[in-house]
């Protein structure tokens, strides 16, 4: 038993970010829980919770506002709305949020991955992006975004998600990110 064997990854397993904070998860010896949905592809094995019909209809939210909110459009609206709602249950299980993505010119992360960091704000959960453009971290404070360095997990209970095109420089910060936060 470690000292941190309380602590609890919540992600969606997904390739790339997620499935990097995953990997990490099991090393360091923490849980973790990949919401997923029947017929969902996804490269974790470990932790996987299936959310039913039921439980997916109970985070419905509507295509067009996210669209709107993050400035861009889905293709495959169904697929697309159960990964939308599979992020609500990662964000909404946790006290801290971590992503790694691309923060873009009107403060919206790109991809799928916005909407996790867009229900982070609305939730009003501490959130921190890793901008691999940018190659650096940052937090949402005061209805922006603001640098920080070598930030930490201190909640037992925190979400790790992100692109799908995860960068050499993604890779590391959530490796360092681990190696900080459980030493």
């Amino acid at each position: 038993m470690t000292k941190f064997d309380s602590h609890t990854l919540f992600s969606g397993g997904a390739q790339g970010a997620e499935a990097e904070f995953g990997r990490l998860a099991e090393q360091y010896g923490l849980a973790e829980v990949n919401y997923t949905f029947e017929g969902h592809k996804i490269e974790r094995s470990r932790g996987i919770r299936v959310l039913t019909n039921e439980e997916l209809i109970r985070k419905d939210v509507s295509l067009t506002y996210v669209a709107k909110l993050l400035n861009r459009k889905f293709t495959n609206a169904e697929k697309m709305r159960k990964v939308l709602q599979t992020i609500m249950y990662q964000v909404e299980s946790s006290h801290q949020v971590f992503v790694v993505g691309t923060i873009q010119e009107d403060g919206t992360v790109r991809g799928g991955t916005g909407w996790g960091a867009e229900f982070a704000k609305i939730c009003n959960k501490e959130l921190y992006v890793f901008g691999q453009v940018k190659n650096g971290w940052f937090r949402w404070e005061s209805g922006q975004w603001a640098a920080v360095t070598d930030p930490l997990i201190t909640e037992t209970h925190f979400t790790g998600t992100g692109t799908r095109f995860l960068e050499d420089n993604g890779r590391k910060a959530i490796a360092d990110l681990f190696a900080r936060s459980f030493k």
